[in-house]
């Protein structure tokens, strides 16, 4: 049987139209397939920020593999990855009282052990979301998101309460009862909504008046992807727990959720060990994520981050095109429907330029590349996919 035959009888399938594009390697921007080269337009949605196998957190890998892989769960042992990358973290926080960084696995691990966190150091029950918002399929995770992806598997957690990106008056939600509000700054899988300062300001201020925990979910817009190495930089609006993964492992697994010493401690005791997991904080994947994180500074990609941001949105303009929005490289170009968009997005993938829709926004073009793509390679991806409008 070839590796299709396998891959579609053996492997779980999420869909029934997966891509099955069957990749043998993957460098910088690109992807590669029998002897084709794609664009990945979308950084295998947000992850390679720094670009497929970049050779600093490779090497890095194989630096680590000398030296130890698994030891012991999480918290046990001084193990110097865990360490180095929680420091270098809280270095990119020092402005805050963020100081504690809990390692995971991915990012819904992250909204699981933050969920778990706020409840535990409130000692309330309520969880507010925003519509239209995806914080994870982990039951507790999907209990945030939207009845779309959720009817069909509740009973789920209870007392959760949604309210509307920028709508003033869902503030009254949030009331003595509530332990937390779960809120990306940058809505990801809306379609790119930036939040409004006014908003923002006025969700932190609320959440002081009652006691309520702020948590920012920056899986998709943190390590850069915005051109601040947090997205919450750009409203000089801080929360009480911040969540991270993605971009942030330079393409291996990996999480964290990250909190003042004084929320984190409420874990040690009743219950003793009060979140633990066996595989969190990796200390390969915190090697590969170190690696990435240096290599965002010190080859100073945010610099030009927003001036890429820029021309894309002065490439992307057509009849078919309604806008492109977005902050830095997160962005997403908004069509008419989904299908007008999908055979765009067909053909796109036909030419070599890899793109996606968004989950809760399916007429709107995904559009976030690694930060090292060069000018010349957005206007071959903008050319492409206008020719295949």
């Amino acid at each position: 049987m070839t590796t299709r035959q396998l891959f579609l009888q053996n492997l779980a399938q999420t869909s029934e139209f997966p891509l099955a594009l069957e990749i043998e390697k993957a460098e910088g921007i690109y992807l590669y397939s029998d002897n084709k080269k794609y664009i990945d337009l979308i950084s295998g949605i947000g992850v390679s920020n720094v670009g497929h196998r970049h050779p600093k957190v490779i090497q890095a890998i194989q630096s680590q593999l000398d030296k130890y892989m698994h030891l012991m769960v999480y918290g046990e042992y001084i193990q110097t990855p865990q360490v180095l990358l929680a420091d270098a973290i809280c270095q990119t926080l020092k402005s805050t009282n963020l100081d504690n960084v809990y390692f995971t696995n991915s990012g819904t691990e992250a909204v699981e052990g933050a969920m778990k966190l706020a409840k535990r150091y409130t000692k309330r029950t309520q969880i507010i979301s925003c519509n239209r918002a995806y914080h994870g399929s982990t039951q507790g995770a999907l209990s945030l998101g939207d009845e779309h992806f959720k009817r069909n598997y509740r009973p789920l957690l209870s007392s959760i309460e949604k309210i509307e990106r920028n709508r003033f008056e869902d503030l009254a939600k949030v009331n003595k009862h509530t332990a937390a509000v779960f809120y990306e700054p940058i809505g990801g899988e809306a379609g790119v909504i930036p939040s409004d300062l006014d908003y923002i300001i006025a969700l932190r201020e609320k959440c002081n008046e009652v006691g309520a925990l702020l948590v920012f979910d920056e899986i998709q817009s943190g390590f850069g992807r915005t051109g601040k190495f947090w997205a919450f930089e750009y409203y000089n609006v801080v929360p009480d727990i911040l969540l991270c993964a993605k971009g942030m492992g330079g393409g291996m697994p990996i999480g964290a959720f990250i909190a003042s010493q004084k929320i984190m401690s409420v874990f040690k005791n009743n219950p003793i060990l009060g979140h633990i997991t066996t595989f969190g904080g990796h200390p390969v994947s915190c090697a590969a994520s170190l690696a990435t994180l240096k290599v965002i500074h010190e080859e100073c990609l945010l610099i030009d981050v927003e001036k890429k941001s820029q021309l894309f949105k002065e490439l992307l303009v057509h009849p078919k095109i309604k806008q492109v929005r977005g902050v830095g490289l997160m962005l997403a170009a908004e069509f008419e429907s989904f299908d007008v968009l999908k055979p765009i997005i067909d053909k796109a993938i036909e030419k070599g330029v890899i793109t996606d829709w968004f989950l809760y926004c399916d007429n709107s073009m995904r559009i976030a590349p690694p930060l090292i793509i060069t000018e010349d390679e957005i206007k071959f991806a903008c050319e492409v996919i206008l020719s295949s409008i």
